[in-house]
C-alpha cells in the first residue's frame, strides 16, 4: 500500500524508533507474562490494565496501576515477578520481530539515514531484547525510559534522540505504535507516523491528523522514494 505523508521522503533527515510494539512483535508476550505474574503471586489482574500501560515506562507504570487496581496493590512484587519471566522470555528467543523491520533497515542503509531508539525498557532490557534479534548493530545509537527525566507522553526521550543524531527534532520522523508515544513525538515537533500494533489510534490523535501506516513495509516503501 502506498503511503500518502504530509511531508516527503526527502524532508526526513533521521529516523527514530520506538522498540516494543513497533520492532519488536513484544507487547503481546509482555501481557501474556504480566499475566503469568499475577497469577503467580494469586492476585488479580485485568487485560485492560496492560493496554494503559503500553508505551509507558516502569517509573509511570505503577501508578497506573494502582489506578485501577487499588492503592494497596503489590506493584514492587508483580514487576519483580513479571521481569523474571518476561527475562526468561528474552533469553529464550520467543520475541520475534514486526513485519517489514527487515525491509525498512534495508532502505535506511542504502539511503543512508541515521536512525536511534527511543524505548520506554530501560536499556538494560532493551539491549538484549534488540542483540537477540540482530537489531542492536543496526541502530546509531538508543535512548532509554530509564535515562530521561520524563517517560512518554512527554517530549524528553525523543528530544534527546535527535540531539543524539545531530539532527532537528522537526526532520526526524518517529514511527511509534503507542498512544503516549505519539503524543510524545508530537510535543517534541518531530514528524511522526503511528503504525499501530495493540492499540489504534486515540480520538485525538485521529482529530490532530497524525498518519497511520498499516505496517513498516510501507515506511520502508515511503523512504524508498529517496532513491528512485
Amino acid at each position: 500500500m502506498k503511503l500518502h505523508l504530509p511531508f516527503t521522503a526527502h524532508d526526513v533527515h533521521a529516523v527514530i524508533f520506538d522498540m516494543d510494539g513497533l520492532l519488536l512483535d513484544s507487547e503481546r508476550v509482555a501481557l501474556a507474562t504480566v499475566a503469568d505474574a499475577a497469577a503467580e503471586l494469586g492476585v488479580p489482574w485485568r487485560y485492560e490494565v496492560g493496554l494503559a500501560l503500553v508505551g509507558l515506562n516502569s517509573k509511570d507504570g505503577p501508578a497506573v496501576i494502582r489506578q485501577h487496581l487499588g492503592e494497596d496493590y503489590p506493584t514492587t512484587e508483580l514487576y519483580e515477578t513479571f521481569g523474571r519471566l518476561y527475562e526468561l522470555a528474552i533469553n529464550e528467543g520467543r520475541i520475534p520481530l514486526k513485519p517489514g523491520v527487515h525491509a525498512l533497515f534495508d532502505v535506511l542503509d542504502a539511503l543512508p539515514l541515521g536512525r536511534v531508539v527511543a524505548t520506554s525498557t530501560r536499556r538494560s532490557r532493551a539491549e538484549p531484547k534488540l542483540a537477540a534479534v540482530g537489531l542492536l548493530p543496526r541502530v546509531h545509537g538508543m535512548v532509554c525510559g530509564d535515562e530521561v527525566a520524563r517517560g512518554k507522553p512527554a517530549p524528553d526521550i525523543f528530544l534527546a534522540a535527535a540531539e543524539r543524531l545531530g539532527v532537528a527534532v522537526g526532520n526526524c520522523l518517529v514511527l511509534e505504535d503507542s498512544n503516549a508515544g505519539v503524543r510524545g513525538a508530537l510535543a517534541a515537533g518531530a514528524r511522526v507516523v503511528m503504525v499501530p500494533d495493540l492499540l489504534q489510534p486515540a480520538d485525538d490523535l485521529r482529530q490532530a491528523g497524525v498518519p497511520v501506516a498499516a505496517s513498516l513495509q510501507d515506511i520502508a516503501g515511503f523512504l524508498a522514494t529517496r532513491v528512485a
